[in-house]
């Protein structure tokens, strides 16, 4: 860990007399990155100097105890407690700054939600859990944006996605990837039966251009008319866009927008995204493989999640954790089952980080 260390700091003073050179000024792209680094390793660098000042504190005071004046041996047996149990609490810090950061914490998000199994009731569910997950994102200050949407007929969500933009979207949502099980009397139900229906939410890093590099000749662009509510020029101009990434077999359609390019545009914007994470997934895949809890990873073929309304129950099934405020959490109050998920993972990867150093 403090061969890490060292070499962290070594970079650190690197960086602090790059930024300083002409060179480096000269090119703002290569300076921003270079700045960003230099910020992100800084907070480790400063709690690494500090560990260092109480070692050499340490030391000095362990001279004074040995000292021939009985008061002074006694102050320094005094002060040796306390640099002794801030040393160890440094060292607990230091090691919760090495754990890898996601790269992707910052980034804003695409939130896709798909009813699944259970016909109308999977579609009911999947309305409320975009609901569910608007209100949170209003609560945070973050602005939602729908992509595009595909209703049912009695009121529910086929599919829907949209954008969710505000610091630290990713780094809250990110665990909120896979099957979502909901346990409940439908209103049509007249036996009293309960009903499990299913609904996927997929979150997915927005990528920016820069992420991923997409060639035009990869791709097939079909317009089509628009079908469905949205006024009497809908069906009679081809504004509707589906993009096939012809490499992948990726489609995605938008036609919420009157405008043929609005509708391209926000089609790129998701394309783009489902792209990201599918290398995303390569790279977390090929590091876990030998790993049992493959940490992030966001498997969506698992149950993650069970909202039982009878009970008035949510349990998500990854870390065991159970909370009876379900009403609470379809308002958008989701802090508390974030939270629990944020520090399960968070300590999988402080044991992670221990083990290797």
């Amino acid at each position: 860990m403090f061969d890490k260390l060292e070499a962290l700091e070594h970079q650190y003073e690197e960086l602090l007399h790059r930024l300083g050179t002409a060179e480096l000024q000269s090119d703002p792209t290569e300076y921003r990155k270079q700045a960003k680094t230099l910020a992100d390793i800084e907070p480790t660098v400063e709690k690494y100097r500090e560990y260092k000042i109480v070692l050499t504190d340490l030391e000095q005071t362990e001279e004074l105890a040995k000292a021939g004046d009985p008061d002074m041996r006694e102050l320094a047996q005094e002060e040796l407690k306390g640099l002794a149990t801030r040393r160890e609490s440094l060292v607990g810090e230091l090691k919760i700054l090495l754990i890898p950061k996601d790269p992707n914490d910052e980034k804003n998000v695409v939130l896709e939600i798909r009813a699944g199994t259970g016909g109308d009731e999977a579609a009911l569910f999947a309305g409320e859990l975009f609901r569910m997950y608007s209100k949170y994102a209003e609560k945070q200050g973050w602005r939602v944006e729908m992509m595009s949407t595909s209703e049912s007929g009695v009121g529910g969500m086929k599919e829907g996605i949209a954008t969710i933009e505000g610091r630290g979207a990713y780094s809250k949502l990110k665990y909120e990837s896979g099957v979502h099980r909901v346990q409940r009397v439908p209103a049509t139900e007249a036996s009293g039966r309960i009903h499990t229906s299913t609904a996927t939410v997929a979150v997915l890093p927005e990528a920016e251009e820069v992420d991923v590099q997409i060639n035009e000749k990869d791709l097939r662009v079909d317009t089509f008319c628009s079908s469905g509510p949205g006024g009497q020029s809908v069906n009679t101009t081809y504004s509707a866009v589906r993009i096939t990434h012809i490499p992948t077999g990726l489609v995605v359609s938008q036609q919420d927008e009157k405008s043929q390019i609005k509708n391209r545009a926000k089609a790129m914007k998701v394309l783009r995204s489902r792209l990201y994470e599918m290398e995303l997934r390569k790279q977390q895949d090929a590091i876990a493989k030998d790993r049992k809890n493959q940490v992030g990873t966001g498997e969506r073929s698992e149950k993650i999640r069970t909202y039982n309304f009878p009970q008035s129950r949510i349990t998500d099934h990854r870390i065991n954790f159970t909370t009876h405020q379900l009403t609470n959490v379809m308002n958008g109050e989701l802090d508390e089952l974030i939270d629990q998920l944020s520090t399960y993972y968070q300590s999988e990867k402080l044991k992670d980080a221990t083990a290797v150093s």
